[in-house]
């Protein structure tokens, strides 16, 4: 009995150790994928079962229909490019000028397994003062930034140096606790600037998102308590290399080292598809038609050709695809039975009869109506590519034939129907 005993545990112990396979750490059913007006985007999730297992990073707790990381981070909008948009507090350090002191440092954080991006800046407004950044972690990293003025700034001043300044985030910068500080400092024969600047501010602000008014923000900051600030993240501690094929990247993804951090891998769709990377449902990486999105670098003289996971360019009649310049250029040697040499200033489509050979195209003119009844209504589904001068629509005819029909984006100019139909 002893030795059945150890048998089943050790059974029990191999399967609860069994290696994931590519993919397969997906969501339960039936996740809650809102806070309020946020998206709660996989591999985050909020409750057991709906985000990445074994790591708290990315555990969200909706509070108030306002979703938080970590318990204590209010999140704003959650990305598939390894990046969380939070909002974080300010620091600040007010006095009267007579000695009495008020200080607030509201901004110190733990980010756990997360990181803070290179694209936020340490900020700092107010005159004569001080702004801290510290770390601590396997790496301490510290900061500062400082800012000097004996009046008020004009009121077109940047924020580079008098009542305002900012300074770069360290790219190597992963620690795990921050903690940001302001202060005033003593100058000799300082004037007082109390009655424009009573308060100084420091923080962390995504680059781009703080624009600096001597006027308003000297004073009190316009009351704003909290900036938008972005963290980086990633899934794990190690490589793509080292994980092989247990990452957790969903179908048509592929697994990519992360640059933002110093560790881990993130996932990102193959080229052609979009959706979330980590997810293997139809909210997964899709295919989408590029040409009907506009989203491809087909010349004037070509037509986009949607395919599964990409599109190609084929060049029209009498042209030809050039391998130097990566574009369609016109075929000299075209020969003048090949090109349509009459045509109206009404027409409105052209259409190339499937059942025509290479050197033997036929075409056909049609009406308005007649294009309208062979492409339902220009029904979208139809759509075939994109032209320099007009959309190609799959057509049906009245006798069942299938037929390549392109409508016009013309005037009256024949320069440009004499290109149209060239195409």
């Amino acid at each position: 009995m002893k030795v059945h005993g150890v048998f089943l545990v050790a059974v029990y112990f191999y399967l609860t150790y069994t290696q994931p396979v590519k993919g397969q750490l997906q969501p339960h059913e039936g996740c809650q994928t809102r806070c309020g007006e946020v998206e709660i985007k996989y591999p985050f999730g909020i409750s057991s079962g709906c985000y990445y297992p074994g790591d708290d990073s990315f555990n969200i707790t909706c509070k108030g229909d306002r979703p938080y990381v970590l318990g204590h981070i209010e999140v704003t909008n959650f990305t598939h490019s390894s990046q969380l948009q939070v909002l974080r507090n300010r620091s600040s350090y007010c006095d009267d000028g007579q000695g009495k002191k008020n200080i607030s440092v509201d901004s110190n954080y733990d980010l756990g397994n997360l990181s803070t991006s290179t694209k936020n800046k340490l900020t700092l407004v107010g005159c004569n003062a001080l702004a801290l950044l510290a770390t601590s972690g396997d790496k301490p990293y510290a900061t500062v930034c400082i800012s000097a003025c004996e009046s008020q700034p004009a009121a077109d001043a940047k924020c580079d140096g008098e009542g305002c300044c900012t300074t770069d985030i360290f790219d190597e910068w992963d620690n795990n606790f921050v903690e940001i500080g302001s202060t005033r400092l003593q100058l000799p024969n300082q004037a007082s600037v109390h009655h424009f600047n009573p308060c100084v501010y420091a923080f962390l602000v995504e680059d781009g998102k703080f624009n600096f008014s001597p006027s308003h923000d000297l004073m009190n900051l316009r009351n704003k308590t909290t900036f938008p600030v972005l963290l980086d993240w990633s899934i794990g501690n190690q490589s793509c290399q080292k994980v092989g094929n247990t990452n957790i990247c969903g179908e048509n993804s592929v697994c990519a080292n992360s640059t933002n951090r110093r560790t881990g891998y993130i996932c990102k769709c193959k080229d052609g598809y979009e959706g979330n990377p980590y997810l293997s449902n139809e909210h997964g990486c899709q295919d989408f038609n590029e040409c009907a999105t506009g989203r491809h670098n087909c010349s004037d003289h070509s037509t986009c050709k949607d395919k599964v996971g990409g599109f190609e360019c084929e060049c029209h009649f009498g042209y030809h695809f050039d391998t130097t310049t990566k574009s369609c250029k016109l075929d000299t040697k075209a020969s003048a039975r090949e090109t349509p040499l009459a045509c109206c200033s009404s027409c409105l489509a052209l259409a190339r009869l499937s059942g025509a050979g290479a050197s033997n195209v036929d075409f056909k003119i049609f009406t308005e109506e007649g294009m309208k009844e062979a492409t339902n209504s220009y029904e979208e589904s139809r759509i075939l590519g994109q032209g320099g001068q007009g959309t190609v629509y799959k057509g049906i005819l009245p006798d069942n034939s299938v037929v390549a029909i392109k409508k016009a984006r013309l005037g009256g100019d024949r320069s440009q129907v004499e290109q149209f139909i060239c195409e």
